[in-house]
This record gives C-alpha cells, structure tokens and sequence, in this order.
C-alpha cells in the first residue's frame, strides 16, 4: 500500500517559500509578512508566520537570558545549534505544504487567536 501526499490546491509555491522563509529567518521574515497586506491573511502563511514570530522571540530571550551569565556559554552554544535543526526541520516541512506544530508554543499562538 502506498501513502499519497494530498496537498492543499489553495497552497501555492509562494506561500511554501514564505513559510520556510519564516522559519529559517525568524523573526524577521514573519514580521515582514504582518505588514504585507496580501500575504497575511493567506491561510497557510497565516498557520506558519505567527508561530514562527513567536519561536523567534522565545529564542531570543532564552539567548539574552543564556548570554547573561558566562558559565552558561557553553549551553547556549549547545541550545542555538539544536534551535538552527528544529529551523531547517520546521522549514522543510513547511516548503512541503505540512503544517507544524511546535510544542507549547503552537497551542498558545491558537488559544491567542493569531494563527490559523
């Protein structure tokens, strides 16, 4: 038996494209996208880019908490290449026209009314 991949007729190359962009550049590319008009309400991107954003700004507040203290250096090293495969992982899935779900963070970007 073989697994088909159904994708969603309404996704479009360009919307994958966003999607890892936001991702892989986060959280610059999901706030690019808060202000273009056309892309913000696009379903898909509209699943992705708040996440993403939200991701983003976790991350860096876990980097400037880590950076504070010198002895932890060596786990933020260990944290920020761990973070940049969850990035490529997420993105990857994302170009395929798959939605992510990223523990903790997914459920309150929902509850929050923000994402999709």
């Amino acid at each position: 038996m073989t697994e088909e991949n159904f994708s969603d007729p309404n996704i479009t190359s360009e919307d994958k494209t966003w999607a890892l962009l936001c991702y892989l550049f986060t959280p610059l590319v999901p706030i690019i996208l808060l202000l273009l008009e056309d892309k913000k309400d696009r379903p898909f991107l509209k699943a992705h880019y708040p996440q993403a954003l939200a991701w983003g700004i976790v991350l860096y507040l876990i980097a400037t908490i880590l950076s504070a203290t010198v002895i932890l250096i060596p786990v933020s090293c260990i944290i920020a290449l761990a973070t940049m495969v969850f990035n490529v992982l997420w993105g990857i899935k994302a170009y395929n026209g798959e939605y992510v779900e990223i523990p903790v963070i997914s459920d309150f970007v929902k509850k929050q009314g923000w994402g999709a």
